[in-house]
C-alpha cells in the first residue's frame, strides 16, 4: 500500500509512515467516522419524512374516504322495516299450513274456554241442592232423574246414571257412575289433541320451511355471478328462518294452553268423581238399609219416651 513505508527497525518489522493516518489501522477513528455517517443519514431521512409526510397522509385519507363514508352510512342507516304481510310472503308456501294451524288452534281454544267453564261442567248450586235433598229424603227416583235431565250438565249426567241404579247394591251403582264418569272425562278432553297436535307439528313445518329455503338459496347462489354472493346468501337464510320463527310462535302458546286445559280437566274429573261417590252412598241399597235402620231406631226411641 502506498501509505506504508518500509523503514528498518531493530526488530525488522514494517511500521506505517509517521505522516500517514488511516482509520483501518485506528479503530477509534473508524468508529467516529461511522457514527458521523449514520447521523448524517438520519438527518437526511428525517428531512425526507418531514417533507413528504403531509403528501402521504393526504393520499391515504383520499383513498380511505369512500370506505369511511360507506361505514358511516352503514352505521347511521336504519334497517328496512317490513310489514307482517311481507314477512309472511317471505316465508314461502309453508307459511300457509302454519297459519291454518294457528287459526284452528284459536277456534279450539275459544271453544274449550266456553265448554270447560265450571257452570257448564260442575254447577255448584245444582250439586248442593241435589245432594242435600237426597240426604233429607225429599226426592224419589223419578224426581231425581227429572232434575238431572233439566240441568243437563256433565255432573248431572253422572248423577242420572247413578240414580237409574237406585236401590241396587253399591257395587252396581258405583260401576254405573264410573262408566258415565269415564265418558264425561273423554268428552271434557275433546279437541285437546288438536291443540297438542298444533304444538307438535308447527315447529316441524317451520324447520321444513327453513331447510327448503336454504336449499333454494344455495341453488341460486351456485348459479349466480361472483359479485354479491354473500349478500344473496344472507338474504336467503334470513327468509328461510322466517318459517322456523313462525312455527315456534304458534307452537309455544299451543303447548302452554294444552297443559292448562289438561290440568283443568283433571281437576274437574276428580271433583266429579268425588260427588259421584257421595251419590253412591245416598242411593245404594246399603244406604237405604242404613236409613231404614236409623228410622226404626228413632221411632223406637220416641215410643220408649
Amino acid at each position: 500500500m502506498p501509505w506504508l513505508a518500509a523503514t528498518p527497525t531493530t526488530a525488522g518489522r514494517l511500521r506505517p509512515r509517521s505522516g500517514a493516518r488511516n482509520s483501518l489501522c485506528h479503530p477509534v477513528e473508524f468508529g467516529v467516522a461511522a457514527d458521523a455517517n449514520i447521523m448524517a443519514l438520519r438527518r437526511n431521512c428525517n428531512w425526507r419524512v418531514r417533507r413528504f409526510a403531509p403528501t402521504i397522509l393526504a393520499g391515504i385519507a383520499f383513498l380511505a374516504q369512500p370506505s369511511i363514508a360507506a361505514a358511516a352510512g352503514a352505521i347511521g342507516a336504519e334497517p328496512a322495516r317490513q310489514s307482517m304481510l311481507d314477512v309472511i310472503i317471505a316465508g314461502g308456501f309453508l307459511m300457509i299450513p302454519i297459519l291454518l294451524a294457528s287459526f284452528v288452534m284459536t277456534l279450539v281454544v275459544f271453544e274449550r274456554l266456553v265448554s270447560l267453564r265450571r257452570g257448564n261442567v260442575l254447577p255448584g248450586p245444582f250439586v248442593k241442592c241435589f245432594l242435600s235433598q237426597l240426604r233429607e229424603g225429599a226426592m224419589d227416583r223419578e224426581d231425581a232423574l227429572e232434575l238431572c235431565e233439566e240441568n243437563n250438565s256433565h255432573v248431572a249426567r253422572v248423577f242420572a246414571a247413578g240414580v237409574r241404579k237406585w236401590g241396587k247394591p253399591a257395587v252396581e251403582v258405583e260401576q254405573a257412575v264410573l262408566d258415565e264418569g269415564e265418558r264425561t272425562a273423554n268428552n271434557l278432553r275433546r279437541y285437546l289433541r288438536v291443540i297438542n297436535g298444533v304444538a307438535t307439528v308447527s315447529p316441524l313445518l317451520g324447520l321444513l320451511g327453513t331447510v327448503w329455503g336454504m336449499m333454494e338459496s344455495f341453488n341460486a347462489l351456485a348459479s349466480a355471478n361472483t359479485a354479491g354472493k354473500s349478500e344473496m346468501l344472507a338474504s336467503g337464510i334470513s327468509q328461510a328462518l322466517v318459517t322456523t320463527a313462525a312455527g315456534l310462535f304458534v307452537a309455544i302458546p299451543a303447548m302452554i294452553l294444552y297443559l292448562y286445559f289438561v290440568g283443568r280437566v283433571d281437576r274437574l274429573v276428580m271433583e266429579i268423581d268425588g260427588r259421584g261417590q257421595e251419590l253412591v252412598n245416598l242411593v245404594s241399597a246399603e244406604a237405604a238399609q242404613l236409613r231404614n235402620s236409623a228410622t226404626h231406631r228413632a221411632m223406637k226411641t220416641k215410643k220408649a219416651a
